[in-house]
């Protein structure tokens, strides 16, 4: 007989915060709050669980965080370090499973079928999981367990920070009807408003109709989607094998800038952030992505694909600045850029060119650079004109 199906979804809390107070001890038991600097245009990147005491949220203007929680501590984004230890918390949960599926910086679906000779029953493997990740990588994390990814994810939110919640064989429906309709994974607000208007509004109601006055309701996808997901059933969120995606950094100005200097050292250090993700996931991508936000918030988007990968951050600097020459009026000053790579991952197999060219050397030099970077983030080299002006990162 075959093992029953067993899935973890695990969630490292608050993570940018977690590893900021694990690397600074005066900062553990208070309100911490990653981002833009107090005084400064920009964002929150995310925040520790005493500062979501105060109301403070991830993509809240870092102003309304002032105002929130005054007696935060404020500290910049270390992208770096932060991938640094999902690598590590990734490399743990390989130890756990032979199927481990990162869905984000810090988050990963685990297939644990048949694995209980091993770390014994479901509850018990994930309490050794959470206790391992916290004694080799020192972040908490919260682990949900289903018969299916789409339940363990929306489990693995349940009882955080630093929990633990089984959805167990003939609970799913429950465990839906307690969720409610809103924190269903998946579900967006414009579904939830159309429910709503539909005097769909709660799970029994939705379940109350078959599959076929769903889709003709609310369109053929969704009402598979809506169907399967108030059954705790799997509406197949998780694709077989991993999509493309994108990377992107982007940077908010402290002031409002037509200074083109300025602007392109910015855009070069974006780069060296987007290249540094992409090596560490050794991924491969040929397009490139830019945007940019004029004054009055007006914001645009352009990209383009070239015939070869993109292997330094040097050629992404300049496919970035030629596009930006391209459509920026310098005439107006701007607010913020960003830059990234689009579809990563298709490319990841195409055949090396025969011979390399600069930009293939300099990427060489990049990877061992990013090598010192995780083994020594604040002793690695940093690009020479890098240094000098500066600017924010969102």
């Amino acid at each position: 007989m075959s093992a029953a199906p067993v899935f973890f979804h695990v969630d490292l809390d608050a993570f940018f915060a977690s590893v900021e107070q694990m690397d600074k001890p005066e900062c553990r038991g208070k309100p911490v709050i990653v981002g833009a600097s107090p005084g400064k245009r920009g964002v929150v990147s995310a925040c520790s669980y005493e500062a979501r005491a105060f109301g403070v949220r991830s993509a809240m203007p870092i102003s309304e965080a002032c105002r929130r929680c005054p007696e935060g501590i404020y500290l910049p984004v270390r992208m770096s370090r932060y991938a640094q230890v999902s690598r590590k918390v990734m490399d743990i949960l390989s130890g756990f499973s032979p199927d481990v599926r990162p869905i984000s910086i810090d988050e990963a679906s685990l297939d644990m079928t048949g694995t209980e000779r091993l770390f014994g029953p479901p509850r018990e493997a994930a309490e050794k999981l959470k206790k391992t990740v916290r004694g080799e990588a020192g972040v908490p994390l919260s682990v949900g367990i289903a018969a299916n990814r789409f339940l363990a994810k929306m489990a693995s939110d349940f009882k955080k920070p630093d929990g633990l919640f089984e959805v167990t064989a003939g609970n799913e429906e429950e465990f839906i009807d307690t969720l409610g309709l809103a924190k269903l994974w998946g579900l967006g607000n414009k579904t939830l408003e159309k429910l709503k208007n539909l005097q769909l509004d709660t799970v029994a109601r939705v379940r109350s109709l078959c599959e076929e006055s769903l889709r003709s309701l609310t369109g053929n996808a969704t009402g598979t989607y809506l169907y399967k997901a108030v059954r705790g059933e799997d509406p197949g969120m998780y694709a077989q094998t991993a999509k493309s995606h994108s990377i992107s950094h982007e940077t908010t100005f402290g002031e409002d800038t037509s200074d083109q200097e300025l602007i392109s050292l910015a855009l070069l250090d974006l780069a060296h952030q987007v290249m540094f993700r992409l090596f560490n996931e050794e991924g491969a991508s040929r397009t490139v992505c830019l945007k940019y936000r004029y004054t009055d918030f007006t914001t645009f988007s352009c990209q383009t694909t070239l015939n070869h990968l993109i292997t330094s951050a040097e050629e992404l600097h300049e496919t970035g600045l030629r596009l930006l020459r391209e459509k920026w009026n310098p005439l107006v000053p701007l607010r913020l850029v960003g830059i990234g790579l689009d579809k990563v991952g298709d490319d990841a197999s195409s055949q090396q060119e025969l011979f390399p060219s600069d930009y293939d050397r300099k990427g060489i030099v990049e990877k061992a650079v990013f090598s010192l970077r995780k083994k020594d983030p604040k002793g690695a080299p940093v690009k020479a004109s890098l240094l000098g002006k500066t600017h924010r990162q969102d």
